[in-house]
């Protein structure tokens, strides 16, 4: 069973930064994507970032230049660099991985949530 473990939340004023993380725990053969998505209230979950096993990453637009999103693959960990944020990034964060099982299924996991929260 997979499991994904996040943290690195908080409260934080206009400008500031925040690093999540979330690791991966459990029995499989491989991760491939590492996506972490947000959903603010009264709003649709929207990708944020990904990232895939060769390290080529994706952003969308509204936060591209502010964040940055990493992986290490011996821990089986990605991360979110958030800098520059600003009121409209608050949200609950999830991460989300796409994982080869040793089964060779394809399955799609995803976080508890982590909430972000920045004041103006």
């Amino acid at each position: 069973q997979v499991q994904l473990v996040e943290s690195g939340g908080g409260l934080v004023q206009t400008g500031g930064s925040l690093r999540l993380s979330c690791a991966a725990s459990g029995r499989f053969f491989r991760i491939d994507a590492m996506n972490w998505y947000r959903q603010a209230p009264g709003k649709q979950r929207e990708l944020v970032a990904s990232i895939i096993r060769d390290g080529t990453t994706t952003y969308v637009d509204s936060v591209k230049g502010r964040f940055t999103i990493s992986r290490d693959n011996a821990k089986n960990t990605v991360y979110l660099q958030m800098n520059s944020l600003k009121p409209e990034d608050t949200a609950v964060y999830y991460c989300n991985y796409n994982i080869l099982n040793s089964d060779w299924r394809r399955g799609d996991y995803w976080g508890q949530g982590t909430q972000v929260t920045v004041s103006s």
